[in-house]
């Protein structure tokens, strides 16, 4: 069976444009390895109507009322290769299986890639995050601290005052000049420059002095790897930025391949479950208006 469209990824992008083009009564295969970027998170925040809800649970009800369109199919896997072009795609899924399509959606996401700092990793997604407007607000204004791991920590330093007091560990990694330091006073930014040891407690900074500073939360800015080493063997146009990898589409989600479409944190340099379900509609439908006229 030769598919409308495959969509690889099946989190909040990827069940989004596949609800778009189930509604327009199109055959789709959702392909999915169940390894949702925000899987570490016991809530989800900022999303419309679902404010506070469990990521999974949102995933589990997304996915049931999709499953009611008799036109969208599923596989459980990972595609370990996808290769062809416009109307002719072939995606090979856990390299044995192999289904056709005349379109792909790529909404695979992406991985985080963190600071190497002792304790971090295991808080990741519970005290330790990225996102100051997903998970800022839950920590009741209470001592937050931001550990720098690129360039972009300045603006993380800068925005968090606005949820909590701030302490800015620059850990050997960033470096104020002289307008950041008036910025960073300005929003009453304690500066730490001694390096950090390890993470412990429930946030608590251990220094490499053997002060340990405790917090409500940390912030921190890990690097975004697209782990899929196939998409730039497609033809698409992968971007290198200051937070990691994303694939480049236009303002339809179109990749650089005609009748390739990508959506959600793989094709957005920042993003949010409410982008990434506006991200995957505007897939859906442009892949839809792809099949419809093709031009």
């Amino acid at each position: 069976m030769k598919y409308d469209v495959i969509i690889i990824g099946g989190s909040y992008a990827g069940l989004s444009a596949a609800l778009q083009l189930g509604r327009a009564r199109k055959n789709i295969l959702v392909v999915d390895a169940g390894e949702r970027r925000n899987r570490f998170a016991s809530h989800s925040h900022g999303f419309l109507g679902q404010d506070g809800k469990a990521p999974g649970e949102i995933i589990a009800e997304a996915r049931r009322q999709i499953e009611g369109y008799p036109t969208i199919h599923w596989a459980k896997g990972r595609v370990t290769n996808a290769e062809g072009a416009f109307d002719d795609f072939v995606v090979e899924i856990n390299d044995t299986r192999r289904e056709s399509a005349a379109r792909l959606i790529l909404a695979m996401g992406v991985a985080d890639e963190l600071p190497e700092i002792a304790g971090l990793k295991e808080r990741w997604g519970s005290t330790v995050f990225h996102c100051p407007y997903c998970h800022g607000y839950e920590l009741n204004k209470g001592k937050i601290g931001v550990i720098a791991a690129s360039p972009l920590a300045i603006h993380h330093a800068l925005m968090l005052p606005d949820w909590g007091e701030t302490t800015f560990f620059t850990n050997g990694i960033f470096v104020a000049d002289a307008e950041q330091s008036a910025l960073l006073s300005a929003r009453g930014v304690r500066v730490e420059k001694e390096r950090i040891k390890e993470i412990a407690g429930h946030a608590d900074v251990v220094l490499a002095d053997g002060r340990s500073i405790a917090l409500a939360g940390l912030f921190t800015q890990p690097r975004l790897k697209i782990t899929s080493d196939w998409v730039e063997k497609l033809g698409c146009t992968v971007e290198e930025g200051p937070m990691g990898s994303s694939i480049v589409t236009d303002a339809m989600k179109q990749t650089a391949v005609r009748g390739i479409f990508a959506c959600g944190d793989v094709a957005r340099p920042a993003g949010s479950v409410a982008l990434s379900v506006g991200d995957g509609a505007m897939a859906g439908t442009a892949a839809h208006r792809s099949i419809m006229f093709p031009e």
